[in-house]
């Protein structure tokens, strides 16, 4: 892991260990209401894993604290400014694509809103979401094909989708240059007890 990913890794670490110990869980309990295994917390917490975008959602799902919660700090703020830059890259690819969360808000009704970039042949495979979720998609440069259950969609610059996130979804760059997307993901209830389809 590079300087900024490993500082990312700690802080979320952090703010999970914080989460988790504020609730009076032991590791076990956080596990088992996230549906991940005992090691990936404490790998987590330790700040020595760079986890799935995935396990971030069910582990921060299982905390009631909604993911954007996990990457920035626990003062919450009336007016949140992320500058260039500062957002949290939470997925790489080997060929240098990215998804930056850039912006969210609060639980229970959490907005995540993502920079993407996709590196020529970048593919990314995104596991359901819960029951509820939606997520909206608009393509700033380049060519993204989206499947959504199944169903294959290509987008070209300026084109946007919107579909709902409890299914099966990825995205993906089958052109010759980079491709570029922002995301808008709702997910509401975060914290209310409902689980991941």
């Amino acid at each position: 892991m590079d300087e900024s990913t490993t500082a990312l890794a700690s802080a979320i670490g952090a703010r999970v260990r914080q989460e988790r110990q504020s609730r009076g869980w032991t590791l076990d309990q956080l596990a088992d209401a996230a549906g991940v295994s005992r090691r990936m917390v404490v790998n987590v917490e330790q700040g020595a894993a760079n986890p799935s975008v995935g396990t971030l959602l069910r582990i921060s799902d299982a905390l009631g604290v909604g993911l954007p919660a996990l990457v920035e700090s626990p003062q919450p703020k009336p007016v949140k400014v992320t500058r260039r830059g500062e957002g949290a890259a939470l997925w790489s690819s080997a060929s240098g694509g990215q998804g930056v969360l850039v912006a969210g808000t609060e639980s229970p009704d959490v907005v995540e809103l993502w920079d993407w970039t996709l590196s020529p042949g970048d593919h990314h495979v995104s596991e359901a979401h819960t029951t509820g979720t939606k997520e909206l998609l608009q393509v700033q440069e380049g060519t993204v094909v989206v499947e959504i259950a199944g169903q294959a969609i290509t987008l070209d610059t300026g084109d946007a989708v919107s579909f709902p996130g409890n299914v099966a979804h990825s995205y993906a760059n089958p052109g010759t240059g980079p491709a570029r997307f922002s995301l808008a993901v709702f997910e509401p209830g975060v914290g209310s007890g409902h689980r991941h389809e």
